[in-house]
């Protein structure tokens, strides 16, 4: 049986493809996107063309705009809203704090209050592995300690979480937060590592490599995070949080060098010092999202960098 879906963000990297994957399976999605400058909005115009062609609805606006996050929950209705919109990252987020927590916490917190009004819909709210801070205890658990986040960024994630809890407990809405882990794909943002490392192997220029390459990071495919956000909105239910990821890390050293291999090219390094807000491990325990939404992840690292490459290539 089909839904009706609000996918907000839905013109960005995650939320294009969620939208193309809802739309094929005989779901109406309608976008709400505002096509902020963070990054080239022709790029995010090109994704929402690709959601128009797919049968798609998009509503230029802003999660901000009360008036029009009521009209778009509260009159218009849906089935579920799958909210991704947000200022991301965790680097620019200490050079513009405030607008990270207005656009993060206030913007949900509008739609929160909008769903207030229909507690009956389903919420699904893009939460990060951010909210873990520097936890050492691998893998990451849903109940570990997340009280100390360490940027901007990851703070106005885990205070979403917050909210969510709220609103569920004030109003019943059935809620479900899910934990992203570095996900990366065709769309991927130009700022995100994968995507402009392999651009700088590309054009021959120095890849920025922060620190002795020692991180890790869990790495997460976009059609796997896709599934995985399918299935919560489809099981959405009472109150959880659940992680994302592909459950295996990559170091930095090793990320480049098979990024190289992708390329086939061998890439040069800029070194540089570790950066503030960046933390020296993500690893997804996704035990509770295998039993509860029968998440599989399918597709690892060589793999889904291989298939980016080949995207990158095909671009126009």
């Amino acid at each position: 049986m089909s839904g009706r879906f609000l996918v907000t963000g839905g013109a960005g990297f995650i939320g294009s493809h969620l939208a193309e994957a809802l739309l094929k399976r005989g779901d109406q999605v309608v976008v709400l996107d505002n096509f902020n400058d963070f990054y080239d909005p022709e790029i995010k115009r090109d994704n929402a063309a690709l959601v128009l062609s797919a049968g798609g609805e998009i509503v230029e606006g802003d999660i901000r705009d009360a008036d029009l996050v009521q009209r778009l929950i509260v009159q218009d209705g849906f089935d579920g809203v799958i909210h991704l919109a947000a200022m991301a990252g965790v680097r620019p987020s200490l050079d513009a704090p405030s607008l990270y927590q207005d656009v993060n916490v206030g913007g949900t917190t509008l739609i929160l209050e909008a769903l207030q009004q229909r507690p009956e819909t389903r919420f699904v709210f893009a939460s990060s592995s951010s909210v873990y801070g520097g936890n050492l205890k691998v893998p990451f658990h849903e109940e570990d300690d997340v009280s100390r986040p360490v940027s901007p960024y990851a703070a106005t994630k885990r205070a979403g979480e917050l909210l969510c809890w709220t609103f569920h407990h004030l109003y019943q809405i059935p809620t479900t937060c899910l934990r992203f882990f570095t996900v990366y794909g065709p769309r991927q943002r130009p700022e995100m590592a994968i995507h402009r490392f392999v651009r700088c192997v590309h054009e021959g220029q120095p890849i920025p490599f922060f620190g002795d390459g020692s991180s890790r990071r869990d790495y997460t495919y976009v059609s796997d995070i896709v599934g995985g956000v399918v299935q919560a909105i489809d099981r959405c239910g009472a109150f959880q949080i659940f992680n994302l990821g592909e459950s295996q890390t990559t170091s930095l050293e090793d990320l480049v060098v098979q990024i190289g291999a992708a390329c086939g090219k061998e890439p040069v390094l800029e070194r540089l010092p570790n950066q503030p807000g960046d933390v020296p491990v993500t690893y997804a325990d996704i035990s509770h999202a295998r039993e509860i939404l029968a998440y599989d992840p399918q597709v690892p690292v060589a793999e889904g960098l291989e298939r980016f490459v080949r995207w990158y290539r095909g671009r126009p």
